[in-house]
């Protein structure tokens, strides 16, 4: 049997097409774009090519809107050996900047990031990123007052079935969506989430601006990004009526006395109270006062998704929803507590064994320079220039070469028109890709990569219990090659071919890793097969032990003998390293701050922008392919809005809609709903950017929302992404629509 995998699920090739394997009984959609994507011959990089402007010597200039020449893969190797020992000998490499992702594959192997960063770490290093798009607040905040990294704390998540089990409300911030459940870092077997929300017997309160972001739940309609007053006045109802649980506040938490005169008033004169957060919310102070009520009676689990502390002040909202947890007492108990992620990925709750699973090793980074990940504008703008992070002060470096394999900042930053300028002042930028992504041709050098539909590898989870071999379902297209090929020839023009390839090719490192594999099954217990029965069965499963788990479960147990790797051992309601660095947008405790941009203080008729992850596609992949265009409204992507909103404005389903603000413009398709608030606009991220100049305005064409997202650190603290912070006007666009010209290739020479 053949089978292959991706971040969205595992299929079994039958012909020339996949099927979803065995046992998954919610496949995902995106699934069924993916091999018209790969297969969109248009859009694939077919050869190596040249920026013409480049050749000529523009300096960058041109780097947004010009031509390529096709060249040889001898020629292509050559150019980018010349260009890195060029940047090394003149500034160091120091001024080389690593830029890759990692989505590009759920492969363990043909992973673009481990590739690119094992070759660059043989050659004196690169500048890297650290965090992630995906929850970079949270991953900076977490340490602070749990003592745990965000991996270390997804990884003691409190099990589904224990939820499902025991607790009688679940407080879901931000919703728990099937949607964003489609997809699972390093690949997935089964699609679990929706059944795990089918067999809670708890009562569920989604609160969101979106009704679909929890499905059969009672809907607390919260105006964006007042989530965290929302938190503060749940935990000030709960204490001011004398539910709390003071026992555990004094033996699991430090700083509950400063934290409770925030939420008294007694620090700011400011009470927050139901009353004080109901105008902000835009809920009743009633209903307030009565979720309080029923979360203090009930066992109730907190959660919070991924996309709330992707805004500004993006810390505080995992912060108070812990601190609210705390208020409650009921962390550290069978499904009860608090949660930070069960639906955002699969994985997440799930109970299953895990498995440190080998991968490819990278060696060691002599650059010790980094950047926070969504700073790249900024390091691109202000080389030399301080800012804050993680309690210390850095220096943005001085980048000469960006180096991108598998990713697309075009897709996942933010304020794409900032981006795009800031993008002509590197002297060289290579692209590994397969696909004429808006990052490939803003590049002057790109290399075309094979899809995981075209070679070899191995999906490994350390959270899934399935381990599929990927078979390539077609050859590759045109010169295209999978990384570690491409970069072996490279290598081999810089004298370290035989450190990179360790003596071995692709087949030999999958050998390798699989080698690795069964050394790691066996002290769990599986007796894995050889790697060519592995081969052609296809899919191994590893022996099946369901492991629930509580977080923080040893802790409150027994917080003197398991206490936290936080400054105090405990969880901290207030943190003193954090006080002291007097930052002024985080504060020493969960705090609420208004957001650069709301609807708070928005001019009459603007929309509040949710960019969401989309359904017909991961992030901006198989975009081109059927299932992502049968979602597109008049060609683009499509928005929702509520049919009141959309009346006020002129606007009926089907029509081309306007979104803008001061940073840029998208157009997108109206779509429309009773499901968002009259004062949101919902418009999916991923959508191939494709600018152009229409009556002398910079608008995309293709409706991706970061053409006007906010490009703003979520605090200097974790400085992570704050796209969810956005105010816009929509309107209907008159006229005919500018033609786009997504997925068509630049001009080839």
């Amino acid at each position: 049997m053949r089978y292959t995998a991706a971040h969205w699920g595992s299929y079994r090739i039958e012909g020339d097409a996949l099927a979803p394997v065995e046992g998954d009984t919610a496949p995902s959609r995106i699934g069924r774009g993916w091999v018209s994507a790969a297969r969109d011959r248009a859009s694939r990089v077919l050869r190596p090519a040249l920026r013409q402007g480049w050749l000529d010597g523009d300096g960058g200039a041109a780097r947004n809107k010009d031509a390529y020449v096709e060249v040889s893969w001898d020629r292509a190797a050559e150019a980018v050996a010349h260009e890195l020992d060029r940047v090394r000998a003149a500034h160091g490499n120091g001024a080389i900047f690593a830029g890759s992702y990692g989505w590009a594959s759920a492969g363990r192997f043909h992973h673009a990031q481990s590739q690119l960063r094992r070759f660059l770490n043989l050659v004196g290093g690169a500048v890297t990123s650290r965090d992630t798009y995906s929850h970079a607040a949270a991953e900076v905040i977490l340490p602070h007052v749990t003592g745990m990294t965000n991996r270390a704390f997804q990884d003691g998540m409190t099990s589904w079935p224990l939820v499902a089990r025991h607790a009688e409300l679940v407080v879901a911030f931000g919703g728990i969506s099937p949607r964003t459940a489609q997809i699972a870092s390093s690949g997935t077997s089964t699609h679990e989430v929706g059944d795990w929300l089918d067999r809670l017997t708890a009562r569920v309160v989604n609160v969101s601006p979106r009704r679909t972001d929890l499905q059969g739940a009672e809907w607390l309609s919260i105006r964006p990004g007042t989530d965290v007053a929302l938190m503060l006045a749940l935990a000030h109802e709960v204490w001011a009526a004398g539910r709390h649980d003071p026992a555990f506040l004094a033996r699991c938490t430090s700083g509950w006395p400063a934290f409770r005169d925030y939420l008294s008033g007694a620090a700011d004169g400011e009470p927050k109270s139901a009353d004080w957060a109901a105008p902000l919310c835009d809920i009743p102070a009633g209903r307030i006062r009565a979720l309080a009520a029923e979360m203090s009676a009930r066992r109730t689990m907190i959660t919070v998704a991924w996309g709330l502390q992707r805004a500004d002040h993006g810390e505080q909202a995992v912060w108070a929803g812990l601190a609210l947890a705390a208020v409650l007492g009921q962390i550290g108990q069978p499904g009860t507590g608090f949660g930070f992620g069960y639906g955002s990925t699969t994985p997440v709750g799930r109970p299953a064994r895990l498995h440190p699973w080998p991968s490819v090793p990278q060696g060691r980074n002599p650059v010790g320079d980094f950047i926070p990940v969504a700073r790249i504008a900024d390091m691109l703008e202000r080389p030399g220039e301080s800012y804050d992070y993680d309690l210390a002060t850095c220096t943005y470096p001085d980048i000469r070469l960006v180096w991108w394999a598998g990713g697309n900042p075009f897709h996942h930053h933010q304020d794409l028109g900032r981006l795009e300028a800031a993008w002509t002042r590197p002297e060289t930028v290579i692209v590994t890709d397969h696909s004429w992504t808006a990052t490939a041709r803003r590049a002057d050098i790109v290399l075309p990569a094979t899809t995981p539909l075209e070679r070899s590898d191995i999906m490994m989870n350390r959270r899934d219990p399935a381990l599929i071999h990927m078979s390539p379902l077609f050859a590759p297209m045109g010169e295209a090659l999978d990384d570690h090929e491409i970069l072996r020839r490279i290598a081999a023009q810089m004298g370290v071919e035989e450190a990179f390839t360790g003596g071995r090719d692709a087949e030999g490192w999958l050998r390798h890793l699989w080698d690795d594999a069964r050394a790691v099954a066996a002290d769990h217990g599986t007796d894995l097969p050889g790697y060519d029965a592995f081969r052609d069965a296809g899919r191994v499963d590893m022996r099946n032990v369901e492991e629930t788990r509580i977080q923080f479960g040893d802790f409150v147990a027994d917080p003197d003998c398991a206490p936290l790797a936080t400054e105090s051992g405990r969880i901290t309601l207030f943190n003193e390293a954090i006080a002291a660095a007097g930052l002024l947008d985080c504060p020493g405790h969960p705090t609420w701050m208004a957001p650069a941009e709301s609807l708070l203080d928005a001019a009459p008729g603007a929309l509040h922008l949710i960019s969401g992850q989309p359904d017909t596609r991961l992030h901006s992949q198989n975009d081109r392919g059927t299932e992502s265009r049968a979602g597109k409204v008049a060609g683009r992507e499509a928005c929702d809005l509520h049919p009141d909103t959309a009346a006020e404005r002129g606007i009926a389903a089907g029509d081309l809609v306007l979104i803008r603000n001061e940073r840029g413009a998208t157009l997108a398709g109206a779509r429309l709903t009773d499901a968002i608030r009259r004062d949101c606009v919902s418009l999916p991220t991923g959508a191939w950017y494709d600018p152009a100049t229409v009556d002398g305005r910079r608008i995309d064409l293709a409706g991706n929302p970061n053409a006007v997202t906010l490009d703003k650190g979520t605090s200097s603290l974790a400085q992570g992404s704050s796209a969810h912070t956005a105010i816009v006007i929509v309107e209907r666009w008159a006229g005919d629509p500018p033609p786009a010209t997504t997925g068509c290739p630049p001009p080839l020479r």
